[in-house]
């Protein structure tokens, strides 16, 4: 299908799920925005590379998702924002007696709340264009759970809830929100990950992937990015007019065991 004369803002995109997001996104010819924290000259080439190989525009825009007020200040740069991907986010694991207070204020924020300021202030700019996608970008972890991640968990947990209730406010508008819900994706955090963990268990690649990463996805095999884009492709399709306040797992498994 054709996003033709869409713009969609992407949190989270230098890397990793969001850059995969916003290439498939551009690819179906939207327009897009990039952005993270950093404002660094590689930054801003990922827009230009996206723009030169795809023909749409392209831009790249700093903004802090841990700052409500940064959130809002990258839809208002923006100018547009028919397709909003909520996907930047951070992790950390502890035991919850050991978790730093800091560390659960920051995931929270930029998990979890960056999600709420960027929604708030782009579904306004929906409602006058006459159509909106809000695609989060969950976890599977945000439908079940695992032990030393409270932070990430409960945030995830509330954005499936939040996207609910994005969905149940915009039930009448010709807006959709919904949730993706990745397992493990072959991003390149994941990939440095890997010579660590073969170190560390004496075990070769293909068992490290097999049996220590992907131990609780049935499927043993990564989800790639460009499957996540391809799925955020089609939540914003025709077809998917009547999808809403919905969660999509693409987890190998996961979820169903």
């Amino acid at each position: 299908m054709s996003l033709k004369g869409k713009t969609a803002v992407i949190t989270g995109s230098n890397s990793g799920i969001g850059l995969g997001v916003a290439w498939e996104l551009a690819r179906a010819g939207a327009n897009v925005v990039l952005n993270s924290f950093t404002d660094r000259d590689e930054d801003q080439a990922l827009a230009s590379e996206i723009a030169s190989k795809t023909g749409v525009t392209a831009r790249y825009i700093k903004a802090d998702m841990s700052r409500g007020d940064e959130c809002r200040m990258l839809i208002e740069r923006a100018g547009a924002c028919d397709i909003l991907v909520n996907n930047a986010g951070i992790q950390h694991v502890a035991a919850i007696e050991e978790f730093p207070a800091d560390k659960w204020d920051a995931v929270i924020a930029i998990n979890l709340s960056s999600a709420f300021h960027t929604t708030a202030a782009a579904l306004p700019m929906m409602r006058v264009a006459g159509w909106g996608r809000v695609v989060n970008i969950a976890s599977a972890h945000g439908l079940t759970a695992s032990p030393y991640k409270s932070a990430y968990i409960a945030a995830k947990h509330g954005i499936v809830g939040l996207t609910k209730t994005v969905a149940l406010e915009t039930a009448e508008d010709p807006i959709t929100a919904n949730a993706i819900c990745p397992g493990y994706v072959l991003t390149p955090l994941v990939e440095k990950q890997i010579p660590d963990t073969m170190r560390k268990y004496d075990m070769s690649r293909e068992d490290v992937i097999r049996n220590v990463l992907l131990e609780r996805q049935p499927s043993k095999q990564f989800a790639t990015v460009e499957q996540l884009g391809g799925t955020t492709v089609f939540l914003c399709s025709d077809a998917a007019e009547q999808i809403t306040g919905t969660t999509i797992s693409v987890d190998g498994g996961w979820t169903a065991l």
